[in-house]
């Protein structure tokens, strides 16, 4: 995602990552976000909230007590039928076979290259039925990717590869609700007898006389939920989190906090610190790729990676000194030579420092190592860091 604030660039933490679209969607809260004088931005052909308040007072909300997103952009697919699982599998880096009813997994979407078409979560909820939740400004190309490797089934013959792939995200809403007072509004919102979710598990829960799915996911690095449900609940769901959250310290919140939060945590962005062009070895994802799976899009790519090498690997940094703050884009060099590109950077609230993460060549790669990043023709000092950047 591409950095469009420029009047923020120089003022406070600055979110890097939006894409200006002719005419943007509006997700079902859009009129609460006005409303609570929101700052509307254009991102990922969607109208979003970059904040209400301020993008600091919103990241230290979801640090010390509760934050709430909007999510109703990401995309939100059901793969379900007798060959669901087995289908999946050879779609997916993880292995979806290890996930129990009710249990989440982070995984990649491939091109035959190795490249990353997308990072997503998927939640197994029956026993051969399926929830993916995709980036925004992936949704079409997933879906469409998806559907064309589906593949034909004669149903004279058999139905016991039958694969049917539903693309609800127009009909479907979320919310993120994120920080350590997590489980305090849960149960406000649930009941106090409530199970909350154990972590990357998903429960449905009765709310207001609907059913409204629960998962104990985020992208944050803090305790935090994520609640889909339809589009038509959305606004009640919204303002009853609001409302009860009020005794814990919640503050709605933008993607501006998001970008600032995910990065602290090095939680990679797609279309930044993931791409096309890049996979999920050399961008430390490996733990997320079972390759002893032998039929899945890219395995023969990511094989020949693991074998050779990364030329390049996705690092975390943190400037040294006081100073503007890195950008995506940006050239990082090392004693004169240049070595890599940052594809992240802000200035954390948390740390009250430049941070970022950059693909580097290899043979740069060490914890502790001094790095430059060239900002406006001056070269600024910064350390490679162990990640996370932000530990509590």
């Amino acid at each position: 995602m591409n950095d469009c604030l420029g009047s923020l660039r120089n003022t406070r933490p600055s979110l890097v990552s939006l894409v200006i679209e002719d005419s943007p969607r509006k997700t079902p809260l859009y009129d609460e976000h006005v409303w609570l004088g929101a700052k509307m931005v254009p991102f990922a052909g969607w109208l979003m909230p970059v904040q209400y308040t301020s993008i600091v007072d919103e990241h230290q909300a979801v640090r010390n007590a509760l934050g709430i997103f909007d999510i109703s952009h990401m995309g939100q697919f059901i793969v379900d039928g007798a060959g669901a699982r087995e289908w999946l599998n050879t779609m997916l880096t993880n292995n979806t076979n290890k996930l129990d009813i009710s249990m989440g997994q982070y995984s990649f979407l491939l091109n035959e290259r190795g490249g990353i078409i997308d990072d997503l979560i998927v939640y197994r909820i029956g026993d051969q039925k399926f929830l993916l939740v995709v980036n925004a400004a992936r949704t079409e190309e997933d879906f469409a990717w998806l559907q064309n490797h589906v593949p034909a089934v004669e149903p004279a013959v058999s139905t016991a590869k039958e694969i049917r792939l539903t693309d609800r995200s127009a009909k479907f809403g979320g919310v993120a609700i994120q920080g350590p007072r997590t489980a305090e509004l849960f149960h406000a919102l649930f009941g106090i007898d409530a199970d909350l979710p154990s972590r990357n598990s998903i429960a449905d829960l009765p709310f207001d006389g609907t059913t409204v799915s629960v998962a104990r996911t985020g992208y944050t690095g803090e305790d935090g939920i994520e609640i889909f449900f339809r589009a038509t609940d959305a606004v009640e769901l919204w303002s009853s989190a609001l409302e009860k959250g009020k005794p814990f310290g919640i503050k709605p919140c933008g993607l501006g906090a998001r970008d600032t939060l995910r990065l602290e945590m090095c939680y990679p962005l797609n279309g930044s610190d993931l791409s096309p062009k890049r996979n999920p070895i050399g961008a430390g994802l490996g733990f997320f790729v079972d390759l002893t799976k032998r039929n899945f899009i890219g395995r023969d790519a990511l094989l020949k990676t693991k074998e050779n090498g990364a030329p390049e690997k996705l690092v975390a940094f943190r400037m040294k000194e006081k100073g503007p703050p890195p950008r995506p884009h940006y050239a990082v060099f090392q004693n004169g030579e240049r070595i890599g590109e940052a594809t992240s950077g802000t200035l954390s609230p948390s740390l009250n420092y430049g941070i970022g993460m950059a693909y580097i060549d290899a043979a740069h790669v060490k914890i502790g190592a001094q790095i430059d990043i060239e900002i406006r023709g001056k070269k600024f000092p910064a350390i490679i860091e162990k990640k996370p950047l932000y530990k509590k």
